[in-house]
């Protein structure tokens, strides 16, 4: 089903994937350079719903208009502000998620909205090449219970180049930042997905 929400940012629109006596609800935004397609997002959507977790796969206004460079970071959480009435109306815990640059808004927004939990996927804990330019602080910021899902050779941060923190941190061997894999490497594309969907439904079963 899909619902359309009017933000302070634009029109957003909301994919639902509904689960049967549905225990939570992932709320999950795309990134900067894609949209609600992505391989990690649409292997979520087919595989939580069975295990009680509603799935609402959330386009920022921005991409809803057609426009192919996001906007400012503020425009970004205005937006995802904008759609957590909605959410909340499912009157379930709500985890904020995304992936990079959606994943940065989820954990900026999850005090602020009363997030149950977090899920971060590929998170771009810096650009590229610039392991200076570290934006640990949001991740860190959250406050709730959080889980990263990073490729192992992801450039926006390697699993490894993270801080110590108060969240869980799930590695997709070989995967980039988008959870593809090489042809070379000792897993295949089905097997890495496999380990972001085992490794969110072992993380959403231990919420309380």
């Amino acid at each position: 089903m899909i619902e359309i929400v009017e933000t302070d940012a634009g029109t957003a629109r909301i994919t639902w994937h509904r689960a049967k006596n549905a225990r939570l609800v992932l709320a999950a935004s795309h990134g900067a350079g894609g949209g609600i397609e992505a391989r990690d997002l649409q292997a979520l959507a087919q595989a939580l719903p069975e295990h009680g977790v509603t799935v609402a796969l959330v386009e920022q206004p921005w991409r809803v208009a057609g426009k192919k460079v996001a906007p400012a970071p503020k425009t970004l959480d205005a937006g995802w502000r904008g759609i957590w009435p909605a959410l909340a109306g499912m009157e379930l815990p709500v985890i904020s998620g995304g992936r990079s640059a959606g994943a940065r808004v989820a954990c900026r927004r999850a005090t602020e909205l009363g997030a149950h939990a977090v899920l971060a996927l590929s998170f771009p804990l810096h650009p590229p090449g610039k392991p200076e330019k570290s934006r640990a602080d949001e991740l860190l910021g959250a406050r709730v219970p959080t889980l990263v899902v990073q490729g192992g050779n992801d450039p926006f941060g390697k699993p490894a180049e993270f801080p110590e923190g108060p969240y869980e941190l799930v590695e997709v061997p070989y995967g980039d930042h988008g959870f593809a894999v090489p042809k070379r490497a000792e897993i295949t594309q089905d097997e890495a997905l496999r380990i972001v969907t085992d490794g969110v439904l072992r993380w959403t079963a231990s919420l309380p």
